[in-house]
């Protein structure tokens, strides 16, 4: 039996605390005019307290959800793609699954900077065609204002935060994920990076005080290889699914930087009208960014049912990489399963009482078991 990977789902979650331009300028040496001339960007979403990566990404995956009508239960697989994850473990998509009461589902995160919402993607899709699963969540969300040093001003007016979710699914109708491209060069690892916090630079008096928790980044080399790399990308992905670019009605690419898009646009010889870009708003939120842009697309009309979609990444690693889907929609369900939603307060309390119901369950196997010991 052949199976199609269709996006059926899609949600966001945004902070609701805005930064402007205006209000980076009373803690840094810049402007409205230097950010605006150099990035695009007027503002970002900035996480508030309280909020981080887990709280964004699981609000952003039951919108998702509630879009393609179906329960959290029926989730066999959770990914969340993500730079700025709760911990180095556990993982951010096990955080989320238990927040959103998905109890039938694996869960893992991936690391693959702002291309990791490509490859996610893409790897679920090929989970649902072989007949692993059926349902799915890719959720990528980022809270990088945490990992920003708010006195280089070279990346402080870039990031946002921001979380975006896609429900994939199988159907036997033909459609969905087409083709994708995933590529990398680690040669190029030191040029966008966070040095300190893994096994290598571990947590020190001596890294904290070179800030080498902070996202450090070369911006000209980056740049260089963007434009490289985003029109490339665009042309393997379409290429390969047979199809050529008239055949695409519109580009989806990472939102990192205006001019960026503009160059590729430009190689491309594509006109700027065919590329969702939301950055002016959000900034760059990453892994976030192209679902960001997406669901804004949906949501004001401009993506319809058929149209054939790239989304086009880079990002640290150096990683890149693109995907091409026909855009579907919901499936059509005999019975929605809207019961999570329309008790969304009642469902919150139902998972919080779950969570901890399961914690008292561990405490006393560990008493009985301790016992027994």
């Amino acid at each position: 039996m052949n199976y199609f990977a269709h996006i059926t789902g899609w949600g966001t979650s945004v902070p609701a605390n805005i930064m402007t331009n205006a209000d980076l300028a009373k803690i840094v040496e810049t402007n409205d005019e230097w950010i605006r001339s150099r990035t695009g960007i007027a503002q970002r979403h900035i996480a508030e307290e309280g909020q981080s990566s887990a709280s964004l990404g699981a609000e952003a995956a039951l919108k998702a959800l509630k879009v393609a009508n179906i329960s959290p239960h029926d989730v066999d697989l959770i990914v969340v793609s993500t730079s700025s994850p709760e911990h180095l473990f556990p993982s951010t998509a096990s955080l989320i699954q238990d927040r959103i009461g998905a109890t039938r589902a694996g869960a893992f995160d991936l690391s693959a900077a702002c291309t990791g919402f490509i490859i996610a993607v893409n790897i679920v899709a090929q989970s649902i065609r072989s007949g692993a699963i059926h349902t799915a969540l890719v959720i990528g969300t980022e809270t990088l204002s945490r990992l920003v040093d708010w006195e280089d001003r070279s990346t402080c007016i870039l990031f946002g935060d921001g979380a975006g979710a896609f429900v994939l699914q199988a159907s036997q109708e033909p459609g969905g994920v087409l083709s994708a491209v995933m590529r990398s060069d680690g040669s190029g690892g030191d040029l966008l990076t966070v040095p300190a916090g893994g096994s290598k630079l571990p947590t020190s008096y001596q890294t904290v005080k070179d800030k080498q928790h902070f996202i450090q980044m070369n911006g000209r080399e980056v740049f260089r290889f963007a434009t490289r790399v985003m029109a490339q990308a665009t042309e393997d992905v379409v290429k390969k699914a047979n199809f050529t670019l008239d055949d695409v009605d519109w580009v989806v690419p990472h939102q990192a930087n205006q001019r960026i898009i503009e160059t590729a646009a430009k190689r491309l010889k594509l006109p700027l009208e065919r590329f969702v870009i939301n950055l002016e708003r959000y900034g760059n939120t990453s892994t976030a960014s192209i679902p960001l842009a997406a669901v804004e697309a949906i949501t004001d009309g401009r993506i319809q049912p058929g149209d054939r979609i790239v989304f086009v990444g880079f990002g640290a690693g150096l990683t890149w990489g693109a995907l091409l889907a026909q855009w579907t929609g919901p499936l059509p369900v005999e019975k929605p399963k809207m019961w999570p939603y329309r008790l969304h307060g009642l469902y919150r309390l139902y998972v919080k009482l779950r969570s901890w119901g399961l914690r008292i369950v561990r405490l006393i196997e560990g008493v009985v078991w301790g016992r027994q010991d």
